[in-house]
């Protein structure tokens, strides 16, 4: 027989088959289903396959033995189904460019394809369908081939229909109705194909065919998932359910099987999409010409996904967390993601109140039980703890309120639990350490004081506190309730915080660990107010940490009963000079009576024996270091014992520090540090006692001031300059002096409210306005107001008008530059990072790199000072005995570092 007369044969008993009865189709089906079979594999028009394949499903499905459907239907027909489903998606690709209104055979061509992959799926859903209604169980490797097949069509009908925008272009109305029918078809094939699956029974003792066939269903499945997100939400949403119920549902028998990393990052990607819609619609909102109505019915279905979603998350993690140690990191990054778009984070969404409200109680809730299930999980504790974690800046707030809701949660477990937080390891920080390096990386929250939910307080409502009081309280509360075996890792985690180069994390530290010692007992505290005692006094130099540690110890100290405060005197004697570097960090009023005078005598005897012995000596620099101490001592003491002093020593330390003035070189206090150290004190000094003062000092003091600002002096000694410019408004400058001080005044002012740092400025203004408005001297006022630009910058400071009244967005803006400005800059000068870069590790292999430099310019500025004077003067005959000597300590210190070093 030729081809033709063989397609003559096969077309006349097509259309003989539409006339049989059900009765014939029975009897004829073991000689006629097998040629209809050999038909559509080998015909090539698509229209004679859409018709074989109808006549199949509706004349001889009914007919078939469910047990051989795999055999004699499913393997055979659906192979060529799905390349014939290839070939139409790729011609459609093809001809898509030349579609157009006067393209009119293209137009006719294109939709009669589309035309034919509806009718492919409609044959299709009537297979399921069958199968649906004939069979109460299904298992799943009778038709094993139908659920594989089926899903690979869906994907690429989905595919196609979500790139229809871009692929038609501007020509997409030419064939929208047509793909709307391709996309309800095939939605309702995969409806139809999802309540088959869900009669499929799997017992314990099901082979492993059938596990790893509905394991690649539900893999196929999330394929889908991934395509449909963000084209249809109750589509997607039931697409989930269905998954989840599945893999739920066989849990016994496919939990080691299914790819449970792919399936939470699938969910967690869609929880963030929804969780992005939802923003946008609100900005939406925000909109003046937005309907409200409409865009809010839309903002509760996306919110209701989201939730739900969320809700879907939960529940797979409760049933598989034992397989999920490599999606924690995943988990973890959801959460950041989630709590990034919400207040007080700098890149927080612009949103009402209420609006916030309603999604932090329909979704965020959820965020939170989250955290819980995952608290007892060790790799989620390694994902956030993690000491390699690079988190970029608008994630760092998220972290840390992150570890704050880990700290409540934790206050309630068994110590196994706190142990594994708050323990550190080889790859990971302890859960105190984290919270103090991910704090210290919230400056654009901090500086802009924002603002969380407080909690309640008997009966009140809410009240907003500030990040800081939210991280201080909750630390607190967690470092009240966690087991005393953790204390080590506490005090490690505190101490390394206090000695932070950020001024806030210290200060955090600090409030925490006053709170300690309040809470802890009497020997607790004496042990930690011994253990700062010694650091400070083994300290090096002067340098941030030492002042930190300072401010700690006279907050502890405050702390300490009577009987622990002799305890303290006994250890560290105010009557050794070794101990002046404590007592100089003490306030005096923390004492009881008896011992403020006792301590404060001794501390003033030492002192003045200090400076006496400095006074008979040779004046050199190096000595200075120990003369600032005692000057830094006297000076505590007069500030917090002053009333503990009789007349006979405030008389003895004002005629000390009258002698010492009389070293004061203008060109050392430029130079030197220990010198200026020196001067601030010594000016802090004659500021307390300038009722009782020599005239005569008061007028050097005021002509070397003056000289000195000219030269531009540091900040630092400048600040020292204001405070004693604010005590002379206290004074009425005698006749005598007068001529030499009041005409020096304008000057001296009119020079700092000409600097331009802002800090300087800022003080200088404060200093003149109390000058002002105490001064005995009026006349001097407008003398101080020497230009026009230092006039308005006084008027606007008393009129609070020199600052712009920024908007908060604005202001939000400004300090988001900042950060993102100052962030590299950080990450660079951070010297006490917990976890620096890897290209930057090298300039922080060397313990005490800055005290270091700071002792090397310390010898090159004293070097440099030694050079000035023999310029001015005669050297003394000791000077080149000291000059040989210190050449051979040099030599001795070369001889100390190993070779490869120098």
């Amino acid at each position: 027989m030729s081809q033709d007369d063989e397609a003559e044969a096969n077309r006349a008993l097509l259309d003989n088959l539409n006339s049989w009865s059900r009765e014939v189709c029975r009897r004829e089906l073991p000689s006629v289903l097998p040629r209809l079979v050999f038909m559509y594999q080998h015909s090539e028009r698509w229209i004679e396959h859409i018709r074989i394949l109808k006549i199949i499903t509706d004349n001889f499905l009914p007919h078939m033995n469910h047990l051989t459907l795999e055999q004699t239907f499913f393997s055979q027909i659906l192979p060529k189904t799905m390349k014939l489903f290839d070939r139409m998606i790729r011609e459609l690709t093809t001809k898509a460019r030349e579609l157009s209104s006067q393209n009119l055979e293209i137009q006719v061509t294109l939709r009669n394809i589309l035309q034919t992959m509806v009718q492919i799926l409609e044959g299709l859903t009537g297979c399921v369908h069958h199968i649906c209604t004939t069979q109460q169980s299904i298992i799943l490797e009778n038709i094993h081939s139908l659920p594989s097949s089926i899903l690979y069509i869906i994907k690429k009908t989905f595919v196609h229909c979500k790139n229809s925008e871009s692929l038609y272009s501007g020509r997409l109305h030419l064939l929208s109705d047509l793909l709307q029918s391709v996309f309800r078809e095939a939605y309702s094939l995969q409806k139809r194909l999802m309540e088959l699956l869900d009669k499929v029974c799997m017992g314990p003792s099901v082979d492993e065919n059938n596990t790893l066939l509905m394991v690649e269903v539900i893999h196929l499945l999330l394929d889908i998932c991934s395509v449909i997100s963000g084209m249809d939400q109750a589509f997607h949403a039931n697409t989930w359910k269905f998954i989840i119920k599945q893999s739920l549902k066989h849990q016994s028998v496919i939990k080691s099987q299914l790819k449970h990393k792919e399936i939470i990052s699938n969910l967690c990607e869609d929880i963030v999409f929804s969780f992005h819609s939802c923003l946008q619609l609100v900005e939406q909102m925000a909109q003046p010409a937005a309907q409200d109505n409409a865009d809010h019915r839309i903002f509760q279905k996306t919110l209701k996904l989201c939730r739900f979603l969320s809700n879907s998350l939960l529940h797979y993690i409760k049933e598989f967390l034992p397989f999920l140690s490599d999606s924690c990191c995943t988990l973890h990054q959801l959460y950041l993601q989630i709590y990034s778009k919400f207040p007080p984070n700098l890149h927080a969404a612009r949103m009402s109140k209420a609006l916030q409200e309603e999604i932090a109680g329909t979704f965020l809730v959820l965020l939170d039980l989250l955290i819980r299930q995952l608290l007892t999980c060790q790799p989620f504790v390694q994902a956030v703890l993690d000491s390699k974690l690079d988190l970029p800046c608008e994630l760092q707030l998220p972290q840390v309120l992150l570890l704050v809701v880990v700290m409540d949660k934790l206050c309630s477990q068994p110590k196994d639990v706190q142990t594994l937080w708050c323990t550190e390891a080889m790859t990971r920080m302890s859960l105190f350490k984290a919270i103090f390096y991910n704090f210290e990386r919230c400056s654009g929250e901090l500086s802009l004081t924002a603002c969380l939910q407080g909690v309640e307080d008997k009966g009140q409502a809410e009240a907003s506190v500030t990040l800081y009081q939210h991280v201080c309280v909750h630390l607190c509360a967690f470092v009240a309730s966690f087991h005393p075996s953790l204390f080590p890792e506490l005090d490690a985690s505190l101490l390394n915080a206090v000695l932070s180069t950020n001024m806030t994390t210290s200060l955090l530290a600090m409030d925490v660990w006053c709170f300690l010692a309040r809470y802890g007992t009497a020997e607790l505290g004496v042990h930690h107010v011994t253990l700062v005692a010694h650091l400070i006094k083994s300290c090096p130099g002067e340098c941030i940490q030492l002042t930190n540690l300072s401010v700690l110890l006279k907050r502890l100290f405050f702390f300490m009963a009577p009987p622990q405060q002799v305890e303290f005197i006994q250890r560290f004697s105010p009557e050794e000079v070794d101990n002046l570097p404590l007592w100089q960090c003490i306030s005096f009023q923390a004492l009881s009576a008896d011992l403020r005078k006792q301590a404060a005598c001794d501390v003033i005897r030492v002192c003045i024996v200090q400076c006496m012995d400095w006074l008979s000596s040779s004046h050199t620099l190096a000595e200075l270091d120990s003369l600032n101490t005692a000057l830094s001592a006297l000076l505590t003491v007069c500030n917090s014992a002053g009333d503990a002093l009789d007349i006979r020593q405030q008389t003895t330390v004002i005629e000390v520090v009258g002698r010492l003035w009389a070293f004061i070189s203008i060109q050392q206090v430029l130079s030197q540090p220990y010198v200026q150290q020196a001067f601030r004190l010594l000016l802090q000094l004659l500021t307390f006692f300038i009722q009782t003062v020599d005239p005569q000092l008061i007028s050097q003091v005021v002509t070397l001031l003056t000289s000195l600002l000219k030269l531009e002096p540091p900040d630092h000694v400048c600040l020292a300059v204001l405070d004693f410019l604010s005590s002379l408004s206290r004074l009425f400058i005698p006749s005598a002096i007068q001529d030499k001080v009041l005409p020096n005044l304008p000057s001296i002012f009119a020079l700092l409210l000409a600097n331009k740092n802002w800090l300087l400025e800022q003080h200088t203004l404060e200093a003149f306005t109390q000058f002002a408005e105490v001064t005995n001297h009026e006349e001097l006022v407008p003398q101080c107001l020497s230009s026009e630009d230092i006039k308005n910058k006084v008027v606007a400071f008393l009129e609070k008008t020199g600052f712009v009244d920024e908007t908060e967005v604005a202001r939000v803006d400004h300090v988001k530059q900042k950060v993102a400005f100052l962030e590299p800059t950080i990450e660079e000068a951070d010297g006490s990072a917990l976890q620096p870069c890897t290209k930057k590790r090298a300039r922080h292999e060397f313990p005490f790199e800055e005290e270091y430099r700071s002792a090397f310019q310390a010898a090159i500025g004293a070097l440099d000072t030694t050079e000035w004077l023999l310029q001015q003067a005669p050297a003394p005959t000791w000077l080149p005995v000291e000059l040989e000597a210190l050449k051979e300590k040099i030599e001795k210190l070369k001889c100390c570092i190993p070779q490869g070093n120098i």
